[in-house]
């Protein structure tokens, strides 16, 4: 047995749009984060090694007189004072001999850890050194170390505003390019819509609506020309299905309905419990017809049998409808008759028109009746027993006829 598989969930041109989209913003600000970030760390180590560097240079100034005298206490409290303003984390005082004179450490155990450690680590190697000037000789030197949680709070303030940024950023290119792409998938639903509607329900008048987008818009252009080549071939094939419809239903020669389309008209009847219970089936024959084809040939014999016809569809109406069932045979079927008197009132009227002659358009008019014979549609359960009655009844008449002329 084969197994059963299931169709294929494709997504919609709308939702890949979305998903290129959507991937591209996200490549992009990710790569532009990541570039910002290292930019910005890379500005950050600069400006904070200037820093530090300056720091250190004015730091010589308020050093030089304890280095002059060689005063400790002085120079501790000069580190101490200007390390509690926050612009380093160790200091130390040397003086020409590499003699350490004072030294201050900030208390990194309440904000550092480890990790502004080690960014402070990957920032600063080593300890920014700045030699001391007393006219015109070093007399000393001043090492800084920088204050690991100050560079953290800088590196993370930076990176927090620069990540909100980017996700702003993105958050807004994402809701324009779906604005954007609205106008490519409105113009594509539009011509999936005709196409769909054309597949489906043949509707060749549809047509695709200009475009915006240049090269929706010629492909608009291209397949509207092709809808009105299959309109004007579908036109052409549905007149063409039409002729040939009324050529197998109709007579080519008198133009009434033939005997295909009297037995569809006789079937349906005799289904259809509201019209039975108030038709009728005439059958009809020519008395005289082959006299007058043998005396003044087919084509007077063709001119009778059309004005047969003329008379049986001028006499019919709208009410009813009468069909020619080959040579001088013809039948109609009567609707709205509700008694065989009603019937019968009809043959004698169908009878008179018949009693006029027959113009053959060569100079000679000509004599033909008609023998009919009718049948009651309620009176009857088949249509294969409506026939033969309504058959034998025109054959009867057709003997009474007969036997008239005889006598």
């Amino acid at each position: 047995m084969g197994k059963n598989l299931s169709p294929i969930t494709r997504p919609t041109f709308k939702r890949t749009l979305r998903r290129i989209s959507m991937i591209s913003v996200v490549v992009t600000m990710t790569l532009i984060w990541l570039l910002l970030c290292v930019a910005s760390v890379l500005t950050l180590k600069q400006y904070a090694q200037k820093n530090l560097d300056l720091t250190a240079a004015t730091m010589t100034h308020s050093l030089e007189a304890a280095l002059v005298f060689s005063d400790g206490t002085a120079a501790a409290e000069t580190l101490a004072a200007l390390g509690r303003q926050g612009q380093f984390s160790a200091a130390e005082v040397r003086d020409k001999n590499q003699k350490l004179l004072a030294t201050w450490h900030y208390d990194a155990r309440a904000t550092d850890d480890k990790l502004s450690s080690l960014v402070n680590h990957w920032l600063f190697p080593l300890p920014v050194a700045q030699p001391v000037w007393h006219n015109g000789n070093v007399i000393g030197e001043v090492r800084l170390t920088a204050r690991d949680s100050l560079i953290s709070h800088f590196i993370w303030l930076s990176l927090a505003v620069l990540t909100g940024c980017i996700l702003l950023a993105a958050g807004i290119a994402i809701l324009l390019t779906r604005y954007l792409h609205n106008g490519v998938v409105d113009a594509l639903q539009n011509i999936t819509d005709v196409v769909h509607d054309v597949r489906t329900n043949r509707n060749f008048s549809r047509r695709v609506s200009e475009e915006r987008i240049e090269e929706f818009h010629l492909f608009a252009q291209d397949f509207n020309s092709l809808l009105d080549e299959m309109e004007e071939w579908q036109l052409r094939l549905q007149a063409k299905n039409a002729q040939l419809l009324r050529t197998a239903l109709h007579d080519p020669l008198t133009g009434l309905a033939n005997r295909a389309a009297f037995r569809s008209s006789i079937n349906a009847l005799m289904n259809d419990n509201s019209a039975r219970s108030s038709s009728a089936l005439l059958f009809l024959d020519g008395d005289n017809f082959k006299f007058i084809n043998d005396t003044w040939g087919h084509a007077a014999g063709d001119r009778v049998l059309i004005e047969v016809a003329k008379r049986l569809a001028e006499f019919g109406g709208t009410r009813h409808h009468p069909y020619r069932l080959g040579g001088d045979e013809f039948a109609m079927v009567l609707y709205g008759v509700h008694s065989e008197y009603e019937v019968q009132r009809i043959c004698t009227a169908l009878s008179q028109e018949f009693t006029r002659p027959f113009d053959l358009l060569n100079g000679h008019l000509a004599n033909m009746t008609l023998s009919i014979g009718f049948a009651l549609t309620w009176e009857n359960a088949t249509a294969e027993k409506l026939q033969e009655l309504a058959d034998r009844n025109m054959y009867q008449a057709k003997h009474q006829r007969s036997a008239r002329w005889v006598k």
